[in-house]
C-alpha cells in the first residue's frame, strides 16, 4: 500500500503570461473547464472529486519545464555510466527473477526480455528511483502553461482515467516532475492505453507490480512503438576509414550486403551477413567514435526518447543484457567542442541559412543534419560531428560561402 501523502498546499497564483493561451482565463476557470472536458470523455465525478485536492498550480514545475536541458554529454560518457556492468548484471538478474512474466511477454508481444529490462533499468533502476513528487499538480500546471498546453490537458485527463478505473488512487500518483509514473516512467496517456494487469489482481499497478511493469512495457513497445518480432535493434560494427561518411545517417537505409561491400564488418573483423536485412550506420560521436548498425527496431528507441544519446544507450544496454560484449575502446579520445563553441557553431549555421531548432549548445538532430550538409559543402568528412576544423572554417566563411539557404527538417 502506498504511504500516506498529504494533498499539496495551495501555491502562488500563476503569472499573467500563463493565461495568454487560454483567452485570459484564470487557472480556476481553466481547471473547471478541464474537469468538464474530462466528464465528457467518460471520467466519473467520483474520480474528479478524489483528484481535486491535488489539481493545484505549481509555478516551480513550469519553471523547471522551461529551463530543462536535454542530453549534452558524449555518448561514451553517458553510456559508460548508464549502461555500466552492474546495470547489465541487474537486468539479467531481474530476467531470471521474473522469468515467467518475461517469457509470457515475449510470447505475446514479441519483445525480447533484454529490451524490456534495459528500459526498466534506465528509467528507474528497477523501481528504486521513480521520482518523489505528486504528479497531478505537475500535469495540471503544465496543462495551464502555454508551451505544451494541449498535450498536458490530455495527460491530465488520462491520469483521471487511471484513477477512475481503480489502478491508482490520487495519493499513490507519485513520480517525476514531468508527470511520468511507474517503474518504466509512463506518461498517463501511455498508462491508460498500454498498461495491462499481468499479475491478475484486477489492477494495473506500474509502481509496485513487477509483472504488470513487464507486461505493460512489452505492450507499449510492441503496440505503441511498432516493434518487429524476431528482428534485431542495434549491433556494434567497425567502419573503414574509406567509408563514405555521408551515408552514416539514420535516414539512409540499405541492406547489410551493401554495408558489407563498403567494408563494414563486425568489431572482431567477421563479415556482415550477405543478406537484404536493412539497417542504417549510426555514428553517435562521428567517424572516430563507436559505430553501430541501427535496424528498423531502433526506431522504437528514438520514439521512446528522441535524444540520440539516450536511445543509443538504451539499445546498447539491451544488447549487453542479451549477451553482447562491451563496446570496443576507441583508438584515441574523440574531441567534443565545449558548450559555448557548439552554440557558436549553431549561430553560424543559422547565419548560413539552416534551421537548427533552438540555439542552445546541445547537439540535436536538426543541428546534426545542418553540420553534415555544411561538411559536404566544405569538403570535410560528412559524419555530422562538430569539429574545431568545421568551426574554424565557418568562422572565416563569408555569408555567401554556404550557398543557398538550406533548411534542416525535423
Amino acid at each position: 500500500m502506498a504511504p500516506e501523502v498529504a494533498a499539496p498546499r495551495p501555491r502562488p497564483a500563476p503569472s499573467s503570461r500563463a493565461a495568454a493561451c487560454h483567452n485570459g482565463q484564470s487557472f480556476d476557470r481553466f481547471l473547471t473547464e478541464l474537469k468538464q472536458r474530462a466528464v465528457t470523455e467518460g471520467v466519473s465525478q467520483r474520480a474528479i472529486a478524489a483528484a481535486s485536492p491535488y489539481l493545484t498550480y505549481d509555478q516551480g514545475i513550469v519553471n523547471r519545464d522551461r529551463g530543462q536541458r536535454v542530453f549534452g554529454q558524449l555518448f561514451t560518457e553517458f553510456a559508460g555510466r548508464m549502461a555500466a556492468s552492474y546495470r547489465m548484471q541487474n537486468g539479467q538478474q531481474h530476467i531470471r527473477m521474473h522469468a515467467a512474466a518475461f517469457t509470457r511477454a515475449e510470447k505475446e508481444y514479441g519483445v525480447p526480455p533484454a529490451v524490456i529490462a534495459a528500459f526498466w533499468g534506465l528509467e528507474s533502476d528497477f523501481g528504486a528511483n521513480m521520482g518523489n513528487l505528486p504528479v497531478l499538480p505537475s500535469l495540471v500546471s503544465l496543462a495551464y502553461d502555454c508551451r505544451r498546453s494541449e498535450r498536458f490537458q490530455n495527460e491530465t485527463i488520462a491520469a483521471l482515467k487511471v484513477i477512475d478505473r481503480g489502478d491508482l488512487a490520487p495519493e499513490e500518483m507519485i513520480g517525476s516532475w514531468a508527470g511520468e509514473l511507474g517503474q518504466t516512467q509512463f506518461l498517463p496517456t501511455h498508462y491508460a492505453t498500454y498498461a495491462v494487469d499481468y499479475d491478475g489482481d484486477g489492477r494495473r499497478n506500474l509502481l509496485r507490480s513487477p509483472a504488470d511493469v513487464i507486461g505493460s512495457t512489452a505492450n507499449y513497445i510492441a503496440t505503441g512503438l511498432k516493434w518487429r518480432r524476431g528482428e534485431p535493434w542495434l549491433e556494434e560494427i567497425r567502419v573503414p576509414s574509406s567509408f563514405p561518411w555521408e551515408q552514416a545517417d539514420l535516414t539512409v537505409k540499405a541492406p547489410r550486403s551493401k554495408w558489407g561491400s563498403l567494408g563494414v564488418t563486425y568489431p572482431d573483423g567477421r563479415p556482415l551477413p550477405n543478406d537484404a536485412l536493412e539497417a542504417s550506420v549510426l555514428l553517435p560521436m562521428g567517424r572516430n567514435g563507436p559505430a553501430f548498425l541501427a535496424y528498423a527496431n531502433f526506431a522504437a528507441y528514438t520514439e521512446w526518447n528522441n535524444s540520440l544519446i539516450y536511445s543509443t544507450t538504451a539499445g546498447y544496454l539491451a544488447t549487453r543484457i542479451a549477451g553482447a560484449p562491451p563496446m570496443r575502446k576507441a583508438s584515441g579520445p574523440v574531441a567534443q567542442l565545449p558548450f559555448n563553441e557548439i552554440k557558436e557553431l549553431q549561430q553560424l549555421l543559422v547565419r548560413a541559412g539552416f534551421d537548427v531548432g533552438k540555439v542552445d549548445g546541445v547537439l540535436g538532430q536538426q543541428s546534426r543534419i545542418a553540420i553534415k550538409t555544411m561538411q559536404l559543402r566544405l569538403g570535410l568528412p560528412a559524419d555530422s560531428w562538430p569539429t574545431a576544423e568545421l568551426l574554424a572554417r565557418m568562422r572565416g566563411a563569408p555569408r555567401a560561402q554556404a550557398g543557398p539557404a538550406a533548411t534542416a527538417t525535423r
